[in-house]
């Protein structure tokens, strides 16, 4: 009778020791299928601009702006997630620090940006990684707003089309970078990450090609913004002079530190409301 009942006690923490075991990983850890895995994400950092007005790197004078994001990842496989965000940046520039000084354009502009992509990472999710090194790519929109500040007051540059142009102040933007995350708990994820932003379009700073014929502007106000080389003492720009250059597009670069806060999936909600596997 003992004997038996050893033997069935044994048969009972086999079966208990298999039921745990399943589902494991090859790394240890407990496998979950990691298609549908949620996370929320977060960050906040620095911008950077690139563009007609700059011509080179100023130390002294970067011209930094705050850079906001919010969105989600939604994860498709071990390595490779959906990545989706809303952001927030400020650029500027000033050619008093630049070759062309003698132009004597600047602006500043606030933008929303709206983007879309994948992120792959370098370890796999069930692996549970606490530092994993990504890259990642998309492309969305933004929407473009230059002002420039004259008589101290701040002015909207592109109603006042200032080279006599009406450009598309919706340009598509295509985003590439690289990130490190670092697992701090369970749950949360801190990570640092740098990104550039090419927009498909060269009026991120209001300044593309060639100076226009003042009398076709539509204000005295657009043509004071448009040439503002008499401002610092030099001859007024000629018709057809350069602006800007369109060979190259404007772009824009964030690096950001962020968070990441893992929901989970529907299985995993399961999994919580099961009772775990007892311990022996």
């Amino acid at each position: 009778m003992m004997k038996n009942k050893a033997l069935l006690l044994a048969m009972l923490i086999l079966t208990a020791m298999q039921v745990c075991a399943q589902g494991k990983s090859r790394f240890g850890n407990r496998y979950i299928n990691p298609f549908g895995v949620l996370s929320l994400t977060g960050g906040v950092g620095v911008a950077y601009y690139m563009g007609d007005l700059k011509d080179g790197v100023n130390m002294k004078h970067l011209g930094l702006g705050p850079s906001v994001s919010i969105g989600a990842l939604y994860r498709l496989s071990e390595h490779v997630s959906a990545r989706g965000e809303l952001r927030f940046y400020q650029v500027s520039g000033d050619q008093k620090y630049a070759r062309n000084f003698q132009n004597n354009l600047s602006f500043r502009t606030f933008n929303p940006d709206i983007n879309l992509g994948i992120q792959a990472d370098l370890f796999s999710y069930n692996r549970q990684a606490r530092i994993n090194p990504y890259l990642m790519a998309g492309a969305g929109f933004t929407l473009l707003n230059p002002k420039a500040k004259l008589d101290g007051k701040w002015h909207k540059l592109a109603p006042l089309t200032t080279e006599g142009v009406k450009y598309n102040r919706l340009p598509l933007v295509f985003t590439a970078g690289i990130g490190t995350s670092f697992k701090t708990s369970e749950r949360l994820s801190l990570g640092v990450e740098l990104c550039n932003n090419f927009v498909n379009s060269d009026y991120l700073d209001d300044a593309s090609t060639v100076y226009p014929n003042p009398d076709q502007l539509p204000s005295d106000l657009a043509r004071r913004l448009s040439d503002r080389s008499a401002e610092i003492g030099q001859e007024p720009r000629q018709p057809g002079w350069n602006r800007g250059s369109a060979k190259s597009k404007d772009s824009y670069l964030f690096l950001q530190m962020r968070a990441t806060y893992l929901i989970g999936n529907r299985m995993q909600a399961q999994e919580r409301k099961k009772t775990r596997c007892p311990k022996f």
